[in-house]
């Protein structure tokens, strides 16, 4: 799976892409469901959510929105 950094600097052709392939991959698990051969139903779920993300992060670059990257703070600690 991807991180979040990792997808952000893709460029939104990139991501379409990376949708349609996820989406692919999500056409086959439910194949599998159906016949009972998909080992984990977890892994659809966390295609559908890269999915999301991916989907999130093209219309950002679309809409030219900019995020700053979180920093790390000590639990109980404020930003």
């Amino acid at each position: 799976m991807s991180t979040n950094t990792e997808l952000r600097q893709l460029t939104e052709e990139e991501l379409e892409a990376r949708v349609a392939e996820l989406k692919q991959q999500i056409f086959e698990m439910k194949g599998k469901l159906n016949t009972g051969v998909l080992d984990s139903t977890a892994d659809l779920a966390k295609t559908r959510r890269l999915v999301a993300r991916c989907r999130t992060l093209a219309r950002e670059k679309q809409l030219g929105v900019v995020r700053k990257a979180k920093t790390e703070t000590r639990k109980g600690e404020k930003e």
